[in-house]
């Protein structure tokens, strides 16, 4: 199992809200989707700490959680970052070059696609067509569009987050 690069910092808050979650699903049959979409409102994201409280809880072994938490893409084993950079690999953003835009985003945060910065600022994500097609390639940084970029546009737009 993957361990992420950001530390856990759940609170007590958090495992208290969890723990009524899983009380409230616990003997119903499928529970275990309910309690894992909560849990994942509750934290932003089910880390191994999660998984665990959730197996602990309901006696459902942690391989069959991790199984489902990596099967289905509405879960993410990663936290999500204060900002997300979303960069789209449509047909017309990636035909204008939005690979080369996704690398150099990667290089300047020092992180690979679907993951989060070790403090938390940044996540990168890929995403298919955001309706921007004349403006290929496209980047989304929290919720700012930025259009026609080239790979020396990132750094200078990622600057304006720090």
């Amino acid at each position: 199992m993957k361990v992420s690069s950001v530390p856990f910092s759940g609170t007590k808050e958090q495992e208290a809200r969890l723990l009524e979650v899983i009380a409230k699903y616990k003997d119903m049959k499928g529970a275990l989707m309910p309690i894992m979409q909560e849990a994942q409102d509750i934290y932003g994201y089910l880390p191994y700490q999660v998984q665990k409280i959730i197996s602990d809880e309901t006696g459902i072994p942690i391989e069959k959680i991790y199984g489902v938490a990596t099967f289905y893409a509405q879960f993410s084993m990663e936290p999500k970052g204060k900002y997300t950079v979303a960069v789209c690999l449509g047909t017309a953003c990636y035909v204008k070059g939005s690979g080369a835009i996704l690398e150099e985003v990667e290089k300047v945060l020092g992180i690979p696609d679907g993951s989060c910065t070790a403090d938390g600022k940044f996540s990168i994500e890929t995403c298919r067509c955001v309706g921007a097609c004349g403006l290929a390639p496209v980047m989304i940084v929290a919720g700012d569009v930025y259009g026609k970029l080239k790979p020396e546009d990132v750094e200078g737009i990622l600057a304006k987050y720090e």
